[in-house]
C-alpha cells in the first residue's frame, strides 16, 4: 500500500494490493492462537491491485486459510490436521477400552485382580461409570460375536478380528501422541495380562499387536514388556 496525507491530515491510500475473501466452508479445530478447540471458516480469496480503494486488476487467488472464529488470526490448512482436544480425548478413552478388552478376551476375565486392573485403566482414560461386570459382559459377547473381538485363529495366536480391531482403534491415534503416550497404552494392557501371572502366549500376541498399531519397534514392545513384568 502507497499512503499520502489528505488536505485534513488523514492518510489515505493511492494504490495497493487488497484481498477479498470468500468462505467455503466451517467446523471446529485446535486454534494454536487461542489455545483450545474453536469454530473456523475454510475461506479462499483473490488479490486484486486497488487505486484510491477501487479494484482495478487481479493479482491472482489467495489461500485456502482457516480464519479462527475467536482471535479471527489465519493459518494454513494443515492446522485441520491436529485432532481437537475433544476429538483426542475420545480416541484415547477408546483405544485404552479397545486394548483392555483384547488383552481380557486374550487371557480370560476369571481373577479378579485382571478385572480391576481394566477397569481402573478404563476409568482413568474417561469411562468413569465402568465396572468389571460390564468388561466381563462386552468379553462374553465379543466372544460368541462370530466377527469381532476374542475369536482367535489357534490357542496361541491374535486373530485377525482382534487384530483388525485393534489397529482401527489405535492407528488414528497413533500420530498424535508422542512416544510416552504411546508406550502408556501398551503399559497399561501389559499390567492387564500380568495381574492374574506371567504373559499367556496370546497375550504376548495381542500385545505385540498393540504395539504394532501404535508404531512402536518390536524390539522396544519386547523391552517393555519385560520392564513391567519385572516392576
Amino acid at each position: 500500500m502507497l499512503p499520502v496525507r489528505g488536505g485534513d491530515g488523514r492518510k489515505l491510500t493511492v494504490w495497493g494490493i487488497r484481498t477479498t475473501w470468500n468462505t467455503v466452508g466451517d467446523g471446529e479445530f485446535f486454534c494454536t492462537g487461542c489455545g483450545g478447540d474453536r469454530n473456523y471458516r475454510r475461506r479462499t480469496g483473490r488479490r486484486r491491485f486497488t487505486v484510491l480503494g477501487v479494484p482495478l486488476l487481479s493479482r491472482g487467488e489467495a489461500g485456502p486459510v482457516v480464519e479462527c472464529q475467536g482471535c479471527r488470526e489465519r493459518f494454513g490448512t494443515d492446522v485441520l490436521d491436529r485432532l481437537t482436544t475433544t476429538r483426542f480425548s475420545a480416541l484415547l478413552r477408546d483405544a485404552v477400552h479397545t486394548v483392555a478388552l483384547a488383552v481380557l478376551a486374550a487371557g480370560g476375565t476369571e481373577a479378579r485382580a485382571v478385572l480391576e486392573t481394566a477397569v481402573s485403566a478404563v476409568r482413568a482414560a474417561g469411562f468413569q461409570d465402568c465396572t468389571g461386570e460390564q468388561l466381563e459382559s462386552l468379553v462374553q459377547a465379543l466372544a460368541s460375536d462370530q466377527g469381532r473381538l476374542g475369536l482367535y485363529d489357534a490357542p496361541d495366536c491374535c486373530g485377525a478380528a482382534l487384530a483388525i480391531e485393534l489397529h482401527e482403534a489405535l492407528e488414528p491415534l497413533a500420530p498424535h501422541l508422542a512416544g510416552p503416550g504411546r508406550e502408556s497404552i501398551l503399559l497399561q494392557g501389559a499390567r492387564i495380562a500380568l495381574a492374574d501371572g506371567p504373559y499367556t502366549p496370546a497375550e504376548r500376541e495381542v500385545l505385540a499387536t498393540v504395539g504394532s498399531a501404535l508404531r512402536i519397534g518390536s524390539d522396544d514392545v519386547a523391552r517393555l514388556l519385560s520392564a513391567v513384568r519385572s516392576s
